[in-house]
C-alpha cells in the first residue's frame, strides 16, 4: 500500500492536473457548441462521446488508485478542502447528476421526466445499499470513525501487529469494493442520463456537469489562499 505523498498519490496527482487541463478545453467545446448555429446532430453526438470519455478516463486512473491504497481516495490529496466537504464515498454522490438535469434541462418530454424520474428513484436505493455497506464496513470490524482510520493508516500498517494488519488489510478489501460499486453507480446514472437526453440536451447537461466541478475547485482553491493570508 503506498503512503499519501509518495508516488501512488504523487502520480495521481499529476494525472488529475492534466485531467484538468482537459477538463476545461471540454467545457470550451460545449460552450461553443451552443453558440454555433446549425451544429450536426452528429457532431455533438461526437463531442458527448469525448466528454463522457474524458469521465470514464478519471473512474478507471482512480479505480487502479484504490487498488494501490484505497485509503487515499478517502483522504485525497488533489482535492481542495472545500471540495472533499463535497464528497461521498469518495465522489460525487450519483443522484447529483440528476439534480443538474433538473437545473439545466428545462424542454424534457414527458415520457423523458417519468424515465428520469424512475432513475432517481432507483439511483436512491443503490446510494442508500451502498450507505449501509460503509455503515457494515466499520462496525463489522469494530473500527474507529473511517476519517481517523485513513490518518493513522500509515503509522498502524508500520507498527501494528499481525493482528492489526490483517484487520486493516480486511478492511482494505471492504473498501475497495464499495468505492468500486460507487464509482460504477456515479458512471452508470450518467450514461443512463445520457441515454435518456437528446443530443442537444446532452450538451446542456454535460456544459452544467463541468461548470460545476470548475467553479467548486476555484472557490477551493480561493478558500486556501484566503487562509494562507490569515
Amino acid at each position: 500500500m503506498t503512503p499519501a505523498g509518495t508516488s501512488g498519490g504523487g502520480s495521481f496527482n499529476a494525472f488529475f492536473e492534466g485531467w484538468l487541463v482537459r477538463h476545461e478545453h471540454y467545457l470550451e467545446e460545449l460552450l461553443s457548441v451552443q453558440h454555433r448555429d446549425g451544429s450536426q446532430e452528429d457532431d455533438l453526438k461526437e463531442l458527448i462521446s469525448r466528454v463522457l470519455s474524458h469521465y470514464q478516463q478519471y473512474f478507471e486512473e482512480k479505480s487502479r488508485l484504490a487498488q494501490r491504497d484505497v485509503f487515499l481516495v478517502f483522504s485525497p490529496t488533489w482535492f481542495t478542502s472545500f471540495e472533499c466537504a463535497s464528497l461521498w464515498i469518495s465522489g460525487f454522490k450519483p443522484g447529483f447528476a440528476l439534480r443538474l438535469v433538473r437545473d439545466s434541462v428545462h424542454d424534457l418530454s414527458q415520457d423523458q421526466s417519468e424515465r428520469l424520474r424512475r432513475l432517481t428513484e432507483e439511483t436512491r436505493v443503490e446510494e442508500r445499499v451502498l450507505n449501509d455497506e460503509l455503515a457494515r464496513v466499520q462496525e463489522t470490524l469494530a473500527a474507529p470513525p473511517l476519517l481517523e482510520m485513513v490518518r493513522k493508516r500509515a503509522r498502524r500498517m508500520n507498527e501494528g501487529g499481525g493482528e492489526e494488519a490483517a484487520a486493516l488489510a480486511t478492511l482494505k478489501k471492504a473498501l475497495e469494493e464499495v468505492v468500486a460499486g460507487a464509482d460504477l453507480l456515479r458512471m452508470n446514472t450518467t450514461l443512463k442520463v445520457a441515454e435518456i437526453l437528446k443530443p442537444e440536451q446532452n450538451v446542456r447537461f454535460l456544459t452544467a456537469a463541468t461548470q460545476f466541478f470548475l467553479e467548486l475547485r476555484n472557490l477551493g482553491l480561493q478558500q486556501q489562499v484566503g487562509k494562507r493570508k490569515e
